[in-house]
């Protein structure tokens, strides 16, 4: 503040163009300025004073980044031209070999860059193949259990194929068959032979 305050009284007093322009270790600005000028009016005066053009010198060197940047953009574009094999008329021996050199390298680079990717897509395929291969080998083992148990299905929690053939749990087993007419079935009858029934007891 009391910076400022000598600064104006410089502009009241001495009629003086005053600028101070502060920036604190916290990065906070702090200016003051005559009130009869602006800013710009003080550089430009400040330049007119000590006869130095600011403003050129700064539009100067952002003409010379410019064409610098220019030219590197031609060098690149010529660059890839000649590798396309364009542009080839001005080169000598020596530059059309380093030409080549660099082709080759950019090749090899592409090359190796496409065996990877190629290897990862056949390490892909091959991972979706054991896969398949596992599942069709499950499917294998569960139809071969099937083959070997054809009751399996229809017998829960362990029961006994009683249960299956219509018969109550627990106790002894009746099962009639009536056999099929036959000569030894005629002989059976005329030699005085009993029922047609033969019954088996099941345990």
């Amino acid at each position: 503040n009391g910076l400022f305050k000598k600064a104006n009284e410089l502009t009241v007093l001495c009629d003086a163009k005053v600028s101070i322009v502060m920036i604190s270790s916290t990065g906070k600005l702090h200016e003051f300025i005559s009130p009869s000028i602006t800013t710009k009016q003080l550089f430009d005066l400040y330049q007119k004073t000590i006869g130095v053009d600011i403003w050129t010198t700064h539009y100067e060197k952002m003409q010379e980044q410019l064409r610098k940047l220019k030219d590197v953009n031609r060098n690149l574009r010529k660059e890839i031209r000649q590798r396309m094999g364009e542009s080839l008329n001005d080169l000598n021996y020596e530059q059309l070999e380093e030409l080549m050199e660099n082709v080759d390298n950019s090749l090899k680079l592409i090359r190796e860059r496409k065996f990877k990717v190629i290897g990862n897509q056949i390490e892909t395929y091959r991972k979706k193949v054991r896969n398949v291969e596992e599942i069709n080998r499950n499917l294998l083992l569960e139809f071969d259990a099937r083959q070997e148990d054809p009751y399996g299905g229809l017998v829960e929690h362990d029961g006994d194929y009683n249960s299956v053939l219509g018969f109550p749990t627990g106790g002894p087993r009746i099962l009639d068959l009536r056999l099929q007419p036959n000569n030894n079935y005629h002989n059976h009858l005329h030699s005085g032979g009993g029922s047609d029934i033969t019954t088996f007891a099941l345990g």
